[in-house]
């Protein structure tokens, strides 16, 4: 990976501007094809800069679907992707081409989990309408019954899909006092579990659900799974707060539970159709809205694009990458 010969160095296409560290070392260890304005690719434009590439290093929002995948040229042997998240390619057609694809999980564990905090402290505490008010001026001193919110100490958090991010939520959750029910596929090991009430059926684990957190992934079981009639089985006054996918929650029916009041207060991180999310969260005094920052610190971002170039390495050494997913 490291000669000087740069004749010997698989070419690599890098769809985004990745943080400069990573950049750095695609740089050095590949002959590497930057997008410095950042501008995203896609269908046409993205099979041409693709040409007489190796491999591909794309990021979540590229999207690889079945028509881009046939149309790739045949020197892409792989395509590692900047995300856990892998629902932007169709895995079913890379493995029928032969195309190897691999991800980068257990790097934004932490950092994802930390925004889930953010999102449920700063919904359940009206935060977003606290900065509004200092921000326009409006705000004309402390009042006791000045923007009420909901202690999260004593409350049930509900986890839908216990997986690392999943468990690393739960104890953070924990410190603030909260008590932790779980829906995941299959129950956890005790050890893993740390005492958390096991549910074996989501649809029951909502009334269960203070604060009710997605961790699960865009497939076509979980779209728009939080529907007008599970919003129905959810505890009046409860907290909705997705650091997932856009894709779980079904807008419309979000949107008229915070409309009116059925549920208190929203956090999110994700939209549908992002970054064109529906504009009525935008008029919500009780959402509280992030850009897609979960994974968005300094360290992880580097960690994810060092995880990626890990998978290539090791693809280009002739071994498997260890987080090949397709």
């Amino acid at each position: 990976m490291h000669s000087s010969d740069s004749v010997s160095k698989p070419s690599l296409l890098l769809t985004r501007h990745l943080p400069d560290a990573v950049e750095a070392r695609a740089g050095r260890d590949y002959r590497a094809t930057f997008n410095p304005q950042d501008t995203p690719l896609a269908g046409p434009e993205l099979t041409a800069r693709a040409a007489g590439m190796d491999g591909v290093l794309c990021a979540a929002g590229d999207r690889f679907d079945a028509a881009t995948i046939a149309a790739l040229p045949e020197s892409v042997r792989i395509v590692a992707t900047f995300s856990v998240g892998t629902d932007h390619i169709d895995l079913a057609a890379a493995q029928a081409r032969g195309l190897v694809v691999t991800n980068t999980p257990d790097v934004l564990t932490d950092a994802t989990a930390d925004i889930a905090m953010l999102l449920m402290l700063g919904a359940a505490r009206r935060a977003s309408e606290g900065e509004r008010m200092i921000r326009d001026g409006r705000w004309t001193g402390w009042t006791p019954t000045q923007l009420m919110g909901t202690h999260l100490g004593g409350k049930r958090l509900a986890i839908l899909g216990m997986g690392r991010i999943g468990r690393a939520v739960a104890q953070r959750a924990r410190a603030f006092g909260m008590s932790i029910h779980y829906f995941n596929r299959s129950r956890l090991a005790p050890e893993l579990e740390q005492g958390a009430t096991y549910h074996a059926d989501a649809e029951e684990l909502l009334a269960h659900a203070d604060v009710l957190s997605f961790h699960w992934p865009a497939t076509a079981e979980t779209k728009h799974w939080l529907n007008a009639a599970r919003i129905e089985r959810l505890p009046q006054g409860a907290i909705v707060v997705n650091t997932a996918r856009g894709t779980v929650v079904d807008d419309e029916a979000l949107i008229a539970a915070l409309r009116s009041g059925r549920i208190a207060a929203a956090g999110l991180d994700v939209f549908e159709n992002e970054p064109n999310l529906n504009p009525a969260y935008r008029g919500l005094p009780n959402t509280f809205l992030l850009p897609h920052l979960g994974s968005a610190t300094v360290e992880t971002r580097n960690a994810m694009g060092f995880r990626a170039l890990d998978n290539l390495d090791a693809f280009f050494a002739g071994q498997e990458p260890p987080d090949r997913v397709a």
